[in-house]
């Protein structure tokens, strides 16, 4: 139950658990690192990536002004901004300063409901979510990354205005194969997901938790036409194949986003608008949901740090609901 500043209670945390993936990064004697440390041109290449004037050098970021949380978003005509996205979001937050601008990444920090945020924009796809994720991941102490865009819907009982709450991602794009088998599942933290999913209860809106697929492609690689009607005999059942397995939607980032943050041991999540779903028949209408996307990923970073400071206060590993018998025993 929530206190009167609306934060879990110390009831709702497991308290004194320790587990094993909280005693260190690093097992004795082993260094992930060391393979790198060994490879013949590391000295010729910068370890932490490029810098520019002191700071990263693609996104222009004050690594000190970055919150724990933060939000990526991209330049998408398709979400109907009504200007740059990373300004619209910005406008809504108090005290919002812009924090870096390299032309390809801009990036705000502020307050939403007094949580500390962070919210970037930058261009399409995997591989541009990869440079802002690695200066992020590398520079920064943020540890909470969650997109927030549109999509296309894929499953027929997902319509256009609704919200779904990604509780994984398909990794069907090119980039994070780079990083790791396409094997390594792309699993967006059950904190995340509870805490947008909470938001989403709060606000009303029509959501939806379950899969997303990433592709890199927006064209025959998501079952749609190439130029001059160009088709393949393996593009005609991407569709349905994928909403036979219970796919609700696609992408083009969230792999990028998911994949990333679970490798180097941070949370990660994907909080998506749907604009179309051909499955169904519900034609394309621009910007459909994402403002209630938006309001989700907002509210739901102060969900999240509400479960935070819960689990601080317990002095547990992580948050953990609160058992059956404890909620009848305090009722």
């Amino acid at each position: 139950m929530p206190d009167a500043a609306g934060a879990p209670t110390e009831q709702g945390m497991a308290k004194g658990a320790v587990t094993a993936d909280e005693t260190g990064a690093r097992g004795p004697g082993w260094n992930p690192a060391r393979l790198y440390d060994e490879y013949r041109f590391a000295g010729h290449l910068p370890r932490r990536g490029l810098l520019r004037n002191g700071r990263p050098a693609l996104s222009g970021i004050d690594p000190r002004r970055v919150a724990r949380y933060v939000l990526l978003t991209v330049r998408d005509p398709l979400c109907a901004y009504d200007e740059y996205p990373a300004e619209q979001i910005a406008r809504r937050l108090d005290e919002a300063q812009r924090i870096g601008d390299s032309g390809m990444f801009t990036t705000y920090s502020g307050l939403s409901e007094g949580v500390p945020v962070t919210v970037v924009a930058g261009g399409s796809g995997s591989p541009e979510a990869e440079l802002i994720m690695h200066e992020l991941l590398e520079f920064t102490d943020a540890d909470t990354f969650v997109r927030v865009g549109g999509s296309g819907g894929i499953h027929p009982r997902v319509n256009p205005g609704d919200v779904v709450v990604s509780t994984g991602v398909v990794r069907d794009e090119g980039m994070t194969r780079a990083y790791i088998p396409a094997s390594f599942p792309a699993v967006a933290h059950h904190e995340v997901v509870l805490a947008m999913s909470r938001a989403a209860v709060e606000l009303g809106c029509a959501f939806h938790q379950g899969v997303t697929r990433s592709s890199d492609s927006d064209f025959c690689g998501v079952g749609r036409p190439g130029v001059g009607g160009y088709f393949q005999p393996w593009h005609l059942d991407i569709l349905e194949t994928w909403a036979r397995a219970g796919v609700l939607n696609g992408d083009r980032e969230s792999a990028a986003v998911v994949t990333l943050a679970g490798l180097f041991g941070k949370r990660s999540g994907s909080v998506c608008s749907v604009a179309d779903n051909a499955i169904a028949d519900k034609p394309f209408v621009a910007g459909s949901g994402h403002v209630a996307a938006i309001d989700v990923a907002l509210r739901g970073v102060v969900q999240l740090a509400r479960l935070d400071a819960a689990r601080a206060a317990s002095g547990g590993a992580h948050w953990v609901p609160a058992s059956f018998e404890s909620v009848a025993e305090n009722r």
